[in-house]
């Protein structure tokens, strides 16, 4: 039987990348899921066991992703799975960091993320889940990218916050954190920084992102129904030996 069979799901950020590969690896187990991105082409497929409805929504406009919760409020009735994968990483070490640096990067990976959450789990029945896509940035200190772990850390809060706020309602919140992972914007780095990168690795390769969409499903799905407050390396190992 496969795992999300009959859940309503929504991922935020669910166009490409990470969020993409989760949005499809949601589907191909059986929800109907709700995918969001600021450049979708919108429409309706059949995926594996269930559907995947993309939709044109800008999640750092929070009165936009009002109006799409609302949305799926009125065609779904609920969101049992939740989802949040939107987010941007740019470089700028502490001297040349300038506001709107700041702002957009804690207004997506942050400021949408905790409106998205908030939300979802308005209309989210008792038993639902929450998985939140952090970075093992959030923990380490990588040279450059000092505003982007701050929001990663914040994610990590969140989660443990509001796994204690929802756990009355038996609504799981958990974070995974991939490491270093074969996305677009890691295939504009240069071969010798990718080098670099696998020399850290301990398993020796980047991660996939269908690596970490499995780690999003078995946290979304009742294989994890005791585990909430947690937060789940995909890293190789990197910043766990």
């Amino acid at each position: 039987m496969s795992r999300l069979s009959g859940k309503i799901a929504v991922v935020v950020g669910g166009q490409g990348g990470i969020g993409g590969a989760i949005a499809e690896r949601f589907a191909a187990e059986g929800a109907a899921v709700y995918a969001t991105s600021r450049r979708a082409e919108e429409g309706d497929v059949g995926h594996g066991a269930g559907t995947l409805r993309t939709r044109r929504v800008d999640a750092s406009d929070v009165a936009a992703l009002a109006a799409f919760f609302e949305a799926v409020r009125r065609e779904a009735g609920r969101v049992d799975v939740l989802a949040v994968s939107a987010g941007i990483a740019e470089f700028a070490t502490l001297d040349a960091i300038g506001e709107d640096h700041f702002d957009r990067t804690f207004g997506l990976n942050v400021r949408a993320l905790l409106f998205a959450t908030k939300a979802a789990t308005a209309i989210m029945p008792d038993g639902g889940s929450v998985v939140l896509v952090g970075s093992i940035a959030g923990g380490i200190g990588t040279k450059g990218y000092g505003v982007y772990g701050a929001t990663k850390a914040a994610v990590r809060s969140f989660a443990r916050t509001w796994a204690n706020e929802l756990a009355p309602r038996n609504i799981r919140v958990n974070v995974v954190a991939p490491g270093p992972t074969d996305t677009a914007m890691m295939a504009a780095a240069s071969d010798e920084v990718r080098q670099t990168l696998k020399t850290l690795i301990p398993l020796g390769r980047m991660g996939r992102v269908d690596d970490v969409a499995a780690a999003a499903l078995f946290l979304a799905s009742e294989e994890a129904s005791f585990i909430t407050g947690a937060e789940l390396p995909v890293d190789g190992g990197m910043a766990q030996v």
